[in-house]
């Protein structure tokens, strides 16, 4: 797998092929598979969702991204919005695109293919800022948004049927490239003149 293409995924058309790589990359069995089919193909029908596929030399598809502008009636924010309450992070849900799912087969992992998903597709969003979840721990995932601009909005969240405690992060966008510095196009989005902490 010398070249990894990262261009536009048609994700109704492939999400048992996403999904696969969901369930190898994060652990998930046949039935939670299958729940989580109904909750993707619920969320591209709304409006701004969109997806990104990383293919591979072969053609195989090695990792996703797909997010949506926020809505606070979607079940994610009305979950997290008391936890972000509490540290007065409630803000983060107005006005952000949520990265709703990013998995890199475990084979891929380590070569910025996950980096290359997430800055491709929150480069489209119109919105100032990202939000996530993330499961709560010293993660590569962490690891990864940290060093994109992320920080930690609420942790320990806890979202019901998951047996591990997540945190919810958000960043400014765009996000940040290697070394720290903000993508070229940071100056002409409006209200980013300056970034945020």
């Amino acid at each position: 797998m010398e070249n990894v293409v990262v261009g536009p995924l048609d994700l109704a058309a492939h999400v048992d092929e996403a999904l696969a790589v969901q369930a190898v990359a994060f652990g998930l069995g046949p039935e939670e598979v299958a729940i989580r089919r109904q909750i993707v193909l619920r969320h591209l029908a709304l409006p701004g969702a969109r997806a990104l596929g990383a293919h591979g030399d072969d053609g195989r598809l090695v990792g996703f991204v797909y997010g949506l502008p926020n809505d606070r009636a979607h079940w994610w924010s009305s979950v997290v919005q008391p936890y972000l309450r509490r540290g007065g992070n409630d803000h983060w849900l107005d006005e952000s695109f949520v990265i709703t799912e990013l998995h890199v087969l475990p084979e891929a992992q380590g070569r910025g293919i996950g980096r290359r998903l997430i800055t491709a597709i929150t480069d489209t969003a119109s919105e100032p800022r990202s939000i996530l979840s993330a499961i709560d721990g010293e993660t590569p995932a962490r690891h990864l948004y940290r060093h994109l601009g992320y920080r930690d909005l609420a942790r320990p969240v806890h979202f019901p049927s998951a047996t591990r405690p997540y945190a919810v992060m958000g960043a400014p966008l765009p996000l940040l490239r290697p070394g720290g510095l903000p993508h070229p196009a940071a100056a002409d989005r409006p209200g980013n003149a300056e970034r945020p902490e």
